[in-house]
């Protein structure tokens, strides 16, 4: 039997922020670019729960945040508070954070700088999953002052999912008996790789929840949707076989973010590959490697057309501690990533859905 933990750090980089200066308590927080009072172009990178209330998420414009901000504030809520990110304070602090998974797991996989994978088998029950996962928390908070939000379940799919029903500060656990009746009544959003594009097109074909999903034929997921209607056919019956494993970070690190909407605009898809290269550089880093030779930038079109492009640097790029390797790594990133807003690679001029950002060959 498998028992699989989903831990998500709850508000991390806001959370931080308010640790490091406790007036910002009680405060609504948003940490990203500067709003520049509604003129700023970058991206939101997360808002601490109170900003939440006004609309408020990762990877909205900071222009629009900074609007919301200010009606909520004209309708008589606090004013909310615009920080700038701080990562290698963030990767500090993350790579105590998974110091702490691996004393508690038999395997830990990091998804990001704040959640992980940790597999919890040898336990051998969910009763005593739940309480060993109780102590984690308890020992995070102490150590770090921070909460996290947790998922159990059979398999890493039902973990995340599980990890978002009760945050903040929640604790979700989901057996294998439970798996069909916790996921048929929720919205099918809430199955990864379904964004706005292809939930308009699924309600479209009258299917809202994961039930109705379930029970659309293989054949026809995998009409509409390529071969990614296989593993949409798996998801929305609870199947996941992928392992808990930290091996990946021997080949490369990387990370991919989808929009919350489909956008063409530069500035922005920009602004949130280069917050993306910081974290992938603090993640190369967390994992001590010298370097890499191969960065790989992958686009997700909104019509889910995905393509890859790559570029090599034989003798390798060095990390050190000048900055020079994060203004190289974003400024390569930019190089690949300019094609797709012209006819090079995008002559139809879709939107985009989904960036990611690889490096390879590590050093």
């Amino acid at each position: 039997m498998r028992i699989i933990v989903h831990v998500d750090m709850d508000a991390f980089y806001a959370a931080i922020e308010e640790r490091s200066n406790p007036a910002l308590r009680g405060l609504p927080l948003v940490v990203g670019a500067d709003p520049k009072g509604g003129r700023g172009r970058g991206v939101v990178m997360t808002a601490n729960y109170q900003a939440r209330r006004f609309g408020i998420r990762s990877a909205l414009p900071v222009s629009r945040a900074w609007r919301l901000a200010d009606a909520a504030r004209r309708r008589g809520e606090p004013e909310t508070i615009f920080v700038r990110s701080n990562f290698q304070l963030y990767e500090t602090v993350s790579s105590r954070i998974m110091q702490i998974f691996e004393r508690f797991s038999d395997a830990h996989e990091e998804a990001s700088i704040d959640e992980a994978y940790l597999d919890i088998s040898s336990l051998t029950s969910f009763d005593d999953a739940q309480i060993k996962m109780a102590t984690l928390k308890n020992e995070i908070h102490e150590q770090e002052g921070l909460g996290c939000s947790i998922g159990i379940g059979p398999n890493k799919l039902i973990a995340k999912i599980a990890s978002s029903r009760n945050k903040p500060d929640g604790l979700t656990v989901i057996t294998q008996q439970e798996v069909q009746g916790f996921l048929d009544p929720l919205p099918i959003r809430v199955i990864p790789g379904i964004g706005p594009k292809s939930e308009a097109f699924l309600h479209q074909q009258n299917v809202r929840i994961v039930r109705e999903l379930r029970e659309i034929p293989q054949a026809t997921l995998m009409q509409w949707f390529g071969s990614w209607g296989l593993r949409l056919f798996e998801k929305a019956q609870g199947v996941d076989d992928s392992p808990v494993s930290n091996e990946w970070t021997r080949k490369s690190v990387g990370e991919q973010e989808t929009f919350e909407h489909d956008s063409r605009d530069l500035a922005l898809v920009s602004e949130q590959l280069d917050r993306m290269a910081e974290r992938v550089l603090a993640k190369l880093r967390r994992n001590e490697f010298s370097g890499f030779r191969t960065m790989t930038l992958t686009v997700r079109f909104s019509d889910f057309d995905t393509r890859n492009r790559s570029r090599t640097v034989k003798s390798g790029i060095a990390i050190d501690n000048t900055g020079n390797a994060l203004q190289l790594i974003k400024k390569q990133a930019l190089d690949l990533l300019l094609p797709f807003f012209d006819a090079r690679e995008n002559p139809r001029g879709k939107a985009i859905r989904l960036i990611g950002l690889r490096l390879e060959k590590l050093l």
